[in-house]
């Protein structure tokens, strides 16, 4: 459980997994504390070596210390269930390198209550959409390419980590061992009768920070990713 934390006010929740952030975990806590206030937050760390933790007990952020490092999957299940345990209506994935953008959080909210379970952050549904090098753009065509087949759902940005989900939701992340914050994840939810839906977002490019997705991983998670999608 969190050294600090808040009780909750709101009904969304935004969780930010941070493995070695310490170059820009407070611009983007700071963000949100005073320009996005409606929202409740918590910071999960991963096991930093940089001073991330350091950094979050300072600052007194509303932050969950993990004592060694899970990855991203074991990070944001986590979060989940921290949600879970305050009983949020909704969590929402969002990166601690400042890559995504508040301003997003209310236009996810507003359309996951109409009904949706998961709302997806699209980089791709608004003129200016974000540019992918080569290799990027064939792993996330055929990503959505076997998510399509499986489906049936046509997800214009399936590799976009900005998503949003429902109170069930949360609830499978934080009871079920099976579950990563991944496209193959979102296509099993669906296959199991979550409701879908994307919103146009913008993101920025890292400036600090160690990426969970390192280059020499990228092979080996889109091999993982689409093997599971088969499976789903």
């Amino acid at each position: 459980m969190p050294e600090s934390s808040t009780a909750k006010q709101n009904s969304v929740l935004v969780i930010i997994p941070a493995y070695n952030e310490a170059g820009s975990i407070e611009r983007v806590v700071d963000e949100l504390i005073e320009g996005f206030s409606g929202f409740d937050y918590v910071v999960v760390t991963d096991g930093p070596t940089d001073g991330t933790d350091g950094i979050c007990r300072k600052r007194g952020y509303n932050t969950v210390f993990l004592p060694k490092n899970l990855g991203l999957a074991g990070c944001f299940a986590n979060g989940m269930k921290y949600a879970a345990d305050h009983s949020y209506d909704y969590a929402v994935q969002f990166d601690g390198d400042g890559q995504h953008r508040p301003e997003y959080i209310a236009p996810m909210a507003e359309k996951a209550a109409e009904g949706f379970d998961i709302v997806q952050g699209s980089r791709f549904l608004q003129k200016g959409s974000a540019e992918m090098g080569l290799l990027r753009a064939l792993g996330a065509w055929m990503i959505r390419k076997s998510i399509r087949r499986k489906t049936g759902i046509s997800m214009t940005d399936p590799t976009c980590g900005m998503r949003m989900y429902s109170k069930r939701i949360i609830r499978e992340f934080a009871d079920r061992a099976d579950m990563s914050p991944e496209p193959d994840t979102v296509a099993k939810l669906i296959r199991e009768g979550a409701t879908y839906a994307e919103v146009p977002v913008k993101v920025v490019e890292r400036t600090a920070g160690e990426s969970y997705l390192s280059p020499a991983n990228a092979a080996r998670y889109m091999k993982r990713i689409l093997t599971s999608i088969r499976k789903a």
